[in-house]
């Protein structure tokens, strides 16, 4: 599929707002209203826009802790990978995993309560978790810039 100008607008609008009204979205990318859900709908059946979703605010949630959990794992075949994200997936704390190059194999964005909660996912979760040889953690201290790629 072809992307053009307009549709990286509607993307980026969409990105910033999913819950804008076909017209409010068509007024912002000077388009017609039918014009404009014709372009929406292309870039959802193209699977370039891919779902909605809502963005939580996780301190109005009670959770204070941040943090960015670097993995290095003793060895790199893949059921040790598979064995890996099957632990990691039951862990509520972990919000989003990436397979990383570099020193580490893992990056882990994880959130917690409190920093004893933070401090119990890593000793009584990631530690218990066979195949790990290190692990790094790094408290975010303030989200100062978030963007959207359009």
């Amino acid at each position: 599929m072809n992307v053009d100008a307009i549709d990286l607008k509607i993307l980026k609008y969409l990105q910033g707002n999913a819950r804008l009204s076909n017209q409010e979205l068509a007024e912002l990318v000077n388009l017609s209203t039918s014009a404009c859900h014709r372009r929406v709908k292309i870039l959802e059946s193209s699977g370039i826009i891919e779902k909605y979703q809502a963005k939580v605010n996780y301190e109005k949630l009670g959770i204070k802790i941040e943090a960015i959990v670097e993995i290095k794992l003793a060895q790199l075949t893949e059921d040790d990978h598979k064995f890996f994200l099957s632990q990691i997936n039951d862990f509520d704390e972990v919000i989003n995993a990436y397979i990383i190059t570099g020193d580490s194999n893992y990056v882990l964005h994880v959130a917690t309560k409190d920093l004893n909660s933070f401090s119990q996912f890593i000793i009584n979760k990631l530690n218990k978790i066979k195949g790990i040889v290190s692990i790094n953690s790094k408290i975010i201290l303030d989200k100062v810039i978030q963007k959207h790629v359009f």
